[in-house]
């Protein structure tokens, strides 16, 4: 097979692009779709999902959840009642990488590894199309610069459950995608350790480098100041810049806020005059990513439930006027009304961004940026 076939690539992207076309409807439908699933476990059993059907039902039956009032229920999971939160036992567990507190710990469902690749991979593929460039996503090759996938086991009567950093973890399970390779690949660098200090980080990034130098990478995805800080230590060690090491396609940028003003820049300056791709992921799932030019992220509709919750008011995301703002609730196959604690905001005609933790700080930061200098910073 020498090309993918541009129809395959575009049936990936379908339900995407109609959800985009009727967000309501397809909110709607996906939300009775998840109350059927939630049906199945404890929890929704508790908050009368069997007798819940529309959004105002639904808010009113299913209280917010924070993770620390969901972590009593996710510690009966641990101990074996999957089913209480579950529809399916847990295909792993994973931790976010705690840079805003403490890490917080999740099962995954194989439903949940399943949605992050396809709507993981709606960006690269969107950009393919778009830029018209698809040969690579058949022979090439992705940078990993992830952290490990295997941390420890968890402290339970259940042995055998492992657990890792979110990134990792997805890295290893979801290691290929209509043949684009990761370099190096999980277990190599689950290799470099679990040292997260400026040592631990650099031995981890020359343990990259002297894997990826000779191979061709296409393009790079991660958490954004993770890419700027290997692409920094690259230049200061070997005196050489990954545009000039590779032929780059596109970066594609996770985890952050304001990635396209203040991490394009830098990012380009590094890895080349090429395209910033964002990509809005989480651990607990991934939400929207960059559609074209504009620098802002699409939401994934048909995939994840989005409300927006400001001051006592809640709203759908899709229903928020260019210029709106409020803090992100998601729901997804496993959590039910989760306050992911993102702040976002409507760009107009279907556009948002998420600029920053939901904190008194970053809110203040936000209406003093929009005071002195126009929404749109």
């Amino acid at each position: 097979m020498s090309s993918i076939p541009k129809g395959l690539l575009e049936g990936l992207l379908s339900p995407w692009k109609k959800s985009l076309e009727n967000p309501a409807g397809s909110q709607s439908d996906l939300l009775r779709s998840l109350l059927r699933e939630y049906a199945k476990t404890g929890y929704g059993t508790e908050h009368r999902a069997d007798k819940t059907e529309e959004i105002e039902e639904y808010r009113r039956n299913f209280p917010i959840l924070t993770y620390q009032a969901l972590k009593p229920v996710i510690n009966r999971v641990a101990e074996g009642q999957y089913s209480e939160l579950l529809t399916e036992k847990p295909a792993a567990w994973v931790m976010t990488r705690g840079s805003t507190g403490k890490p917080k710990l999740f099962p995954v469902t194989k439903r949940h590894l399943q949605e992050i690749l396809l709507c993981g991979a709606r960006a690269i593929v969107n950009h393919a199309l778009e830029s018209g460039d698809l040969g690579w996503l058949l022979t090439g090759t992705a940078l990993n610069i992830t952290l490990p996938s295997s941390v420890g086991e968890l402290n339970t009567t259940v042995e055998g459950q492992e657990y890792g950093y979110s990134s990792g973890v997805y890295a290893k399970l979801n290691s290929q995608f209509q043949g684009l390779r990761l370099i190096p690949d999980q277990e190599k660098v689950d290799e470099a350790g679990l040292d997260l200090t400026v040592r631990g980080w650099e031995r981890r990034f020359e343990h990259i480098y002297q894997i990826a130098k000779n191979a061709e990478i296409a393009i790079v995805i991660g958490v954004a100041p993770v890419q700027v800080s290997f692409a920094k230590y690259v230049k200061r060690k070997h005196g050489i810049c990954p545009r000039d090491l590779w032929k780059i396609r596109a970066v594609f940028p996770t985890s952050v806020a304001k990635i396209q003003t203040k991490y394009s820049h830098v990012l380009k300056s590094l890895y080349g005059d090429v395209a910033i791709v964002e990509m809005y992921t989480a651990t607990e799932g991934a939400f929207a990513q960059q559609k074209d030019s504009l620098p802002y992220v699409v939401p994934n509709y048909d995939t994840y439930l989005f409300e927006v919750q400001r001051g006592g008011r809640l709203r759908m995301l899709h229903e928020l006027r260019r210029g709106e703002w409020g803090r992100l609730i998601v729901s997804t196959c496993m959590l039910p009304r989760y306050d992911i604690g993102d702040y976002v905001e409507a760009m107009g005609k279907g556009y948002f961004r998420v600029f920053g933790r939901a904190k008194k700080t970053i809110l203040v930061e936000h209406l003093l940026y929009r005071t002195l200098f126009g929404w749109l910073i």
